[in-house]
């Protein structure tokens, strides 16, 4: 996934307003953010892999991806994004490959 299909995908469903991320990171306008992130790659010269704007997209993409999967599978209304983080930490790129693919197909 690339950050062209990424920005389509928030367009088409936007994130909420703020998000917890960690303890220690809350992001209180999410359309600042991404937008700070699509400036950042935009004028990144060199490889795309790295490119820390595209790190911050792709890893908060999987985030959102993640809790509103799991949001879905679950009865509770709110999901605890400290585990989706310790979650996407822990995976390799194998499973964030096969999970983003999962999360497609749905």
């Amino acid at each position: 996934m690339n950050h062209e299909e990424i920005k389509r995908y928030f367009e088409n469903n936007p994130p909420p307003k703020e998000v917890v991320w960690t303890p220690w990171a809350k992001i209180t306008d999410t359309q600042v953010f991404l937008k700070s992130c699509y400036i950042g790659i935009n004028n990144f010269n060199g490889l795309i892999e790295r490119c820390p704007a595209w790190w911050h997209l792709r890893d908060f993409y999987l985030l959102i991806k993640r809790s509103t999967i799991q949001k879905a599978a679950s009865s509770e209304p709110t999901v605890s994004l400290e585990e989706t983080v310790s979650e996407i930490e822990n995976s390799t790129a194998e499973e964030i490959q096969e999970q983003e693919e999962e999360a497609s197909n749905l």
